[in-house]
């Protein structure tokens, strides 16, 4: 037996949420089974945990959308017993058990071999918010944003993708600009390597199909109305990472950014994203983001406290990342 959040489905379609003990024996098939220390409260866990939102597509389930662990049986090659993995997306927390338990059981094509530079407790205040940062600044240099070409913005800058990102960017000599709705972090956003802050009210509004050039590029984890005003003032052959929808998922937007000025806009997906880009964006994230940076952008809790933590996620009353100690 292990201790879990285990999240059930009520008659009234109502989610219910407690940590109990669960059995090992139902664990999902896999050929690695890890011994879960530390996860982390994404905003999908959020959703889940308080029922706001319709995540789980299978009943009962253990949340948790990433997890960082000790390997303790493995049939895989390339995994043996001890070995320090992490595990972002793949569905867990949504079709398959997932972090906020103290065992998981999972297929090893989907895990990745924890950096030494990076603790559990780090790996997961870093978690699949940092890790989907780290995707969206590697797309911005793909696509050939350099800092002698002007600003980028960061939008949703004072959540877990924002601040890693902000900071990641920032490490690579780039000119950050911070769009948040709480301006009142401005000291803890240019910790982390902001120059400027923007008060994300001046993007609420309907965008222009084009204002004024501004940005070389941008990491946009919002959506909606702030997305489309992004997209308006990038400059001449920018790209606008997209990966979030705190505003929305509409884009009301036009065509004008993109045949005008061709700008591009980049989807990032990192739930089944291969195994190479995983790789990829925990070397940039073990080579650029400053681990000082960690503790000012996470917060730790227990797993005995993790669903009263939910809700205050969901009330917008967490800055940065929470991580889960899911061994107290």
């Amino acid at each position: 037996m292990f201790k879990a959040i285990l999240l059930t489905r009520n008659e009234d379609k109502s989610t219910s949420a407690a940590v109990t003990e669960v059995d090992e024996a139902d664990l999902p098939e896999g050929d690695v089974t890890v011994a879960v220390s530390h996860s982390t409260l994404n905003y999908k866990d959020g959703l889940a945990i308080t029922g706001k939102g319709p995540v789980v597509r299978s009943w009962p389930m253990i949340p948790g959308i990433d997890f960082a662990g000790t390997v303790t049986d493995s049939a895989h090659a390339d995994f043996k017993p001890g070995d320090a993995v992490v595990l972002n997306g793949w569905g867990l927390g949504e079709t398959r058990w997932g972090g906020l338990g103290a065992v998981a059981r999972v297929p090893g094509d989907w895990l990745v071999p924890l950096p030494a530079a990076f603790p559990p407790a780090q790996a997961m205040a870093i978690g699949t918010a940092g890790y989907t940062a780290a995707l969206a600044v590697l797309e911005l240099t793909r696509q050939g944003v350099t800092p002698d070409k002007g600003p980028v913005l960061v939008t949703g800058a004072s959540g877990g993708v924002g601040g890693v990102a902000i900071s990641l960017l920032a490490k690579q000599g780039f000119e950050v600009v911070a769009l948040t709705g709480r301006t009142g972090e401005a000291d803890y956003l240019k910790g982390l390597g902001a120059t400027d802050i923007m008060d994300r009210a001046e993007y609420a509004d309907a965008a222009k199909p084009l204002g004024k050039e501004r940005w070389a590029g941008a990491v946009d984890a919002v959506g909606s109305h702030t997305l489309a005003n992004v997209l308006s003032q990038t400059k001449y052959f920018g790209t606008v990472a997209s990966c979030g929808l705190a505003g929305g998922m509409d884009l009301p937007s036009s065509v004008a950014p993109f045949i005008l000025r061709g700008v591009k806009l980049c989807g990032i997906e990192s739930v089944y994203m291969p195994k190479p880009e995983r790789l990829a964006a925990y070397e940039l994230l073990a080579r650029d983001l400053d681990a000082a940076h960690l503790d000012a952008l996470s917060q730790e809790v227990g797993l005995s406290e993790a669903i009263d933590a939910a809700g205050r996620l969901m009330a917008g009353q967490v800055r940065g990342r929470l991580v889960v100690d899911v061994t107290r």
